[in-house]
C-alpha cells in the first residue's frame, strides 16, 4: 500500500454529508478510503500528499459524502477516548490541558462507594489531581469540577469540531461560526 507519515495519517478531517451539513470527524486515514472507494468527494486538500509507487493523492482536509445520509439521534460509545474528547483533554480539577497519555479518568463518586462507569460520573483527571481525590469525592478531597460531566450529545459533537475547525481555516465556511 501506500508509504505514509503517521503523523498525515492521523490529522482530523471534517466530514459533510451531501448537502454540507458537518456531521463528523474522522482521520484522514478513513477519508481517503471513503475518497478512494467513491463513497465521498474531497472538498478541500490539505498541504500533504500520500505516495505510492505510482501514485500521489493529496490528503483532504474536508470531505462530502456524494450521497445523503440520515443521521439519527446519535449516541457515543462511552469510551476513555470519549470522555478525553467531550472534557477536551483537559483535568476537569486543576484545569490543566494534557495529552491523553498524562490523564486517566476519574469516578466522580468513587467506584468503592457503588459510583457506577456512566458519562455522568466519569472526568478526565490528571494523575496528581486522581491520586490526591483518592475514594473521596471532589466535596470531601475540597476539589470542585470543573464542569459537570454529561453524556456526549449532538452539541458537544458540534462544539468539538468547531474547536478542531480554528486550527484549520479550510473548515470555518462548514461550521457556521
Amino acid at each position: 500500500m501506500m508509504a505514509l507519515s503517521q503523523e498525515r495519517l492521523h490529522r482530523p478531517v471534517l466530514v459533510l454529508n451531501s448537502s454540507y451539513e458537518p456531521i463528523n470527524v474522522c482521520a484522514a486515514r478513513r477519508a481517503l478510503v471513503l475518497v478512494l472507494k467513491g463513497v465521498a468527494a474531497a472538498e478541500e486538500h490539505s498541504s500533504g500528499h500520500v505516495h505510492s509507487a505510482r501514485h500521489a493523492v493529496r490528503v483532504p482536509s474536508v470531505i462530502r459524502l456524494l450521497e445523503y445520509r440520515r443521521i439519527p439521534h446519535q449516541t457515543r460509545a462511552l469510551s476513555r477516548k470519549n470522555i478525553l474528547m467531550r472534557d477536551r483533554y483537559t483535568c476537569q480539577y486543576c484545569h490543566k490541558t494534557l495529552n491523553s497519555s498524562e490523564l486517566t479518568l476519574d469516578h466522580v463518586i468513587p467506584r468503592s462507594r457503588a459510583g457506577e462507569t456512566t458519562w455522568e460520573n466519569l472526568v478526565a483527571c490528571c494523575h496528581p489531581c486522581n491520586n490526591r481525590k483518592g475514594s473521596r469525592t471532589p466535596e470531601e478531597a475540597g476539589m470542585r469540577l470543573a464542569r459537570a460531566p454529561r453524556p456526549f450529545s449532538l452539541h458537544t459533537s458540534r462544539h468539538l469540531m468547531r474547536l478542531l475547525g480554528k486550527s484549520d481555516d479550510q473548515w470555518r465556511k462548514y461550521l457556521f461560526y
